[in-house]
């Protein structure tokens, strides 16, 4: 399987993959912007 690429949004990523919206959270639990990136998500979850 693939990487996804790092400019796809979440609410594409979310609907290519046939997951229902609000599936990707943020850290604090909340939904993820749809608009966010997925390269966005990779970045924070490696700062910490």
């Amino acid at each position: 399987m693939r990487k996804t690429r790092s400019d796809c949004t979440v609410g594409t990523f979310e609907k290519k993959n046939d997951l229902p919206p609000g599936t990707i959270r943020n850290k604090d639990g909340r939904d993820t912007r749809s608009d966010k990136k997925i390269g966005t998500i990779r970045k924070e979850a490696k700062k910490k």
